[in-house]
This record gives structure tokens, C-alpha cells and sequence, in this order.
């Protein structure tokens, strides 16, 4: 099958790692995967090592006529039989279907991994979310409920990592290693995360994702006076690694539609911890297969992470039940095959 995939997206994220993932993902699989997406140093060199070809263009704002045009170019030169958009910059450049002739114009997927407005989806055909309650929000505004189906995000790390050596970032082996992946963004609470492990002198915490709020959190771990137990990495590519090498992982967001770090901790045998944002509280289980705490509660959190740290046989029983969660409902294998079996379902139809 010939897919067009479509992302703008920043220049980190989780949701720009888990596109390149699916894309990768689906290559793999066998099928023929073009990209069309903004230049980025990361996420355009691990597409092209997997032999998927790349078209960059700019996904720029309301005076881009660029991007339309070249995507109309795009699609009557490669031809797909689906594409697939991702957020909501991709969809809305778009062009519109007067611009080509019905049978060059396939159907087009939107995959959304948030509450986006829906005028940008004015091209889309079927609709994909990674919660139900994104589902949701888009059957109450008015998207026939025919066309939206939830599937879950998969929890794609590196294979065959190995811990790392904990000295090369100047951590004991021997104290509870706390890890948080994800974007430097206020969403994400890694403030509330830092004064909460600054609150368990035992802990040390590492922080791996870049973005807006570096220096305000630099600040806060100086005003704390936890730069010896507290680090951020910067932006890392060497998730299972990490994983691998932390005792627990605090995923904490304020504002958190889905949030796949969990699922990866799940997969790598890692406990969580997790606020009761949107997507953590419909997918982790309390006291099962994680610890949920209130959102901007740093005293709860720091209970949470003392009593997980303190605890060896709950770690890992919390470890083991989200492996098995992982297993049944998150891996790669089961993400594709439900993507390939509605792209097969929506061609049925135009035939």
C-alpha cells in the first residue's frame, strides 16, 4: 500500500517521535511510505536511514501557498492510495479537492493525538485518535461517529538497550533513580516534578526532552539548591536506555491528552508514576499497574515517589502488571495491523 504521511510539528515532541515511529513502523511492514514533513535534524536523518523518502516543505502560517501547491505536485506524482495527517498543521495545508481530479484525490486520515479545532480538518475523510476521549470530542462536534476510530499509540524504544553507566552522569549506582521524558514545557510539570523530588533527599532525578522552559527549570533546581541530584539531559534518542538504566519514571502533566511515556516505562519493565491528566487517567490502572497522583500536587507526588523508592516488591509488581498492559494492548505489531486493517476497510469503500 502507497502511504503519504504528513507532519509539520516542532522541533521536539512526542508526538513528532511517534509519527517517524509509525513510519518506520509501517515501512517495516512492507509498504511503500512517503513523507512529507518540515526539515529537522533528528526526526528527516532517521526516515531516510530507514529508506523512506522525504519531501520538505515549509507547513508555515496562514500566507504559506507554498506548501499546497507543492503537496498537489506531490500527490499527482507519487499517487497514493491513503494519506495519513498528523496534528493539525498538516491537514489544514492540505489542497482542497477541486484541485484534482477525483480519482488522483485518496482519502485522507487524520490522526489526532489532541483536541484540535476541527475547521483545520476540512480534507479529511476518517479520523484516528489515540484516546476515547478524543473520540469522543470529535463524534459531539459533529464527525459522524462511522468515521472516527481510537487506536492506541505503540510504545517504540531502541532494541537491545542496555542500562547506562550511571557515573558518566555523575549519579551513584546504588540511590533510587527517578527519569521524565518529554518536552521542556509547562504542560508537562517538570516543576512540580523538581520540587518534589527536591522533598526526597534520597532521590535523584533525571530529565531527558528540550524545549521552552529550560532556563526557568535551570533556575528552579539552582533556587533549590538540588543541582547535584537533579540533571537535564537535553534531548535524547536513547529512550529504552534511560529507561533501562531508572528505577522509576514520573510522568506528571498538567494538560496531557494521551502521553506515550508511560507505555514506553511500561515497556521496558519500569514503574510509573502519573498525574491524572486526560490521558494517564484513562489508560493507568491505580495502585495496579502505576501510582497516580493530583495534578500540581507536589506534596503527593513526593510521597508517591518516596514510598515507590522505599518499596522494591511494589515497584515491581507495578513493573510487571504495566509490561503486561504493554504486551496486550500497546506494541508495535498491534498498532500497524489495526491502521493497515482501516486503511483496507476505507479502500473497500472506494472501490
Amino acid at each position: 500500500m502507497r502511504i503519504l504521511q504528513l507532519m509539520a510539528g516542532a522541533r521536539h515532541g512526542g508526538a513528532e517521535t511517534a509519527f517517524v515511529d509509525m513510519c518506520i513502523a509501517l515501512k517495516e511492514a512492507g509498504h511503500d511510505i512517503h513523507v512529507a514533513t518540515r526539515a529537522n535534524p533528528v526526526r528527516v536523518p532517521r526516515l531516510k536511514e530507514a529508506g523512506i523518502p522525504v519531501h520538505l516543505l515549509p507547513f508555515g502560517g496562514r500566507i504559506d501557498f507554498i506548501t499546497p501547491l507543492a503537496l498537489w505536485r506531490l500527490i499527482l506524482k507519487i499517487r497514493p492510495e491513503i494519506i495519513q495527517t498528523w496534528m493539525s498543521r498538516a491537514p489544514a495545508k492540505l489542497p482542497p479537492h477541486f484541485m484534482l481530479p477525483k480519482s488522483a484525490y485518496p482519502p485522507v486520515v487524520a490522526r489526532l493525538g489532541g483536541y484540535y479545532k476541527i475547521k483545520n480538518f476540512r480534507q479529511a475523510d476518517y479520523f484516528t485518535t489515540i484516546t476515547p476521549l478524543i473520540r469522543d470530542y470529535l463524534i459531539a462536534h459533529g464527525i459522524p461517529a462511522a468515521h472516527v476510530r481510537h487506536i492506541n499509540n505503540f510504545a517504540e524504544t531502541e532494541d537491545h538497550a542496555a542500562p547506562l553507566d550511571r557515573a558518566t552522569l555523575s549519579t551513584p549506582a546504588d540511590v533510587p533513580l527517578v527519569l521524565a521524558l518529554g518536552r521542556l514545557h509547562t504542560n508537562k510539570a517538570l516543576d512540580v516534578l523538581i520540587k518534589a523530588a527536591a522533598m526526597v533527599p534520597s532521590l535523584h532525578l533525571w530529565i531527558a526532552g528540550e524545549g521552552p522552559v529550560r532556563e526557568s527549570l535551570e533556575d528552579l533546581i539552582a533556587a533549590l539548591g538540588v543541582g547535584g541530584r537533579v540533571r537535564l539531559l537535553g534531548w535524547r534518542s536513547d529512550r529504552a536506555a534511560l529507561l533501562q538504566t531508572a528505577d522509576i519514571c514520573a510522568f506528571v502533566s498538567r494538560y496531557e491528552p494521551f502521553g506515550t511515556v508511560f507505555v514506553q516505562a511500561w515497556a521496558q519493565h519500569v514503574p510509573v508514576v502519573v498525574s491524572n491528566a486526560d490521558g494517564p487517567r484513562q489508560f493507568v490502572h491505580p495502585e495496579e499497574d502505576g501510582l497516580m497522583v493530583p495534578v500540581d500536587d507536589v506534596h503527593a507526588l513526593a510521597a508517591a515517589l518516596e514510598r515507590l523508592s522505599q518499596d522494591v516488591t511494589l515497584r515491581t509488581r507495578l513493573a510487571e502488571a504495566g509490561y503486561r498492559r504493554y504486551r496486550t494492548e500497546f506494541t508495535k505489531e498491534n498498532t500497524v495491523s489495526e491502521y493497515i486493517r482501516l486503511y483496507e476497510e476505507i479502500l473497500g469503500l472506494y472501490k
